[in-house]
């Protein structure tokens, strides 16, 4: 039997947010996913989360969020983080106190789902724990339970580090989905071993911007090298970019990966 999973790049505040809420239905409609997860670190106004925008993306019919280092950025965050029931989870490979929890298992019928959250290590200002070793140690935590898949967000600058990952990973996981760079990559696919993999989905975020920023706020930056504050388009083009994984319930491994990069306008 197949599990098909629906995974969007990072949504980038109010206009990513709107066409997620535009454009979901029908993907749900077209792909009929068993489930649906996005990364959500910058939901709010580019920035981490509040239980407002959370909310909004919940009614529009994502079920699981993953996340990253711009998580913790607001307070109201954290205490959704803390929540152990939260469908929000953070990198697992935070340091141990960290508010939140790194995986979380979803049933789907008669069937669970782990969802895992690791973060890179290299160009980050932060200091990580090894996010291979987290991923041994998470799923030799789960090694007795019945899963039917396993899906990793790999939050992660260096494609160096994120195709390592995949690598390391193949054959042991459904799916390696890199995240973080708002940029789609044009690797995606399946492993030898099973594991579908792609180094970065991209965003759901305005399409004439620097990662999602103002253009002109981002420009300005490289050219007088001053402080900035972000600042995000509220209309326009925006590009949609998901992965659908198909996913083998009794093996755990991948059949397909398939790219969606689609436009819509708010």
């Amino acid at each position: 039997m197949e599990l098909k999973i629906l995974f969007f790049g990072d949504i980038v505040g109010k206009i990513g947010r709107k066409a997620v809420r535009k454009t979901l239905p029908a993907y749900r409609k077209k792909y009929n996913p068993d489930l649906v997860i996005a990364n959500v670190e910058n939901l709010a106004h580019g920035k981490g989360i509040t239980e407002k925008t959370l909310n909004e993306v919940k009614e529009s019919g994502i079920d699981v969020f993953t996340s990253g280092n711009h998580i913790f950025r607001r307070e109201e965050g954290l205490d959704l983080l803390a929540d152990k029931d939260s469908l929000v989870i953070r990198p697992a490979n935070y340091p141990e106190d960290t508010t939140g929890y790194g995986e979380k298992l979803v049933e789907i019928g008669t069937k669970k789902l782990l969802v895992i959250n690791l973060i890179g290590r290299v160009f980050f200002e932060e200091t990580f724990d090894s996010p291979f070793e987290k991923l041994d140690e998470i799923l030799a935590k789960y090694a007795n339970d019945n899963l039917s898949g396993i899906i990793v967000d790999f939050h992660a600058e260096a494609t160096s580090e994120k195709v390592a990952l995949g690598w390391y990973a193949d054959g042991r996981v459904s799916a390696i989905l890199g995240t973080h760079t708002h940029i789609p990559t044009a690797d995606a696919k399946i492993l030898p071993k099973g594991t579908a993999y792609i180094t970065d989905i991209g965003m759901v975020g305005s399409k004439e911007s620097v990662l999602g920023v103002k253009k002109e706020i981002i420009i300005e930056k490289f050219l007088k090298d001053l402080p900035i504050i972000f600042d995000i388009p509220e209309e326009g083009t925006v590009q949609i970019n998901a992965a659908l994984v198909t996913i083998d319930s009794k093996t755990k491994q991948a059949k397909r990966i398939k790219l969606i990069n689609e436009e819509t306008t708010i």
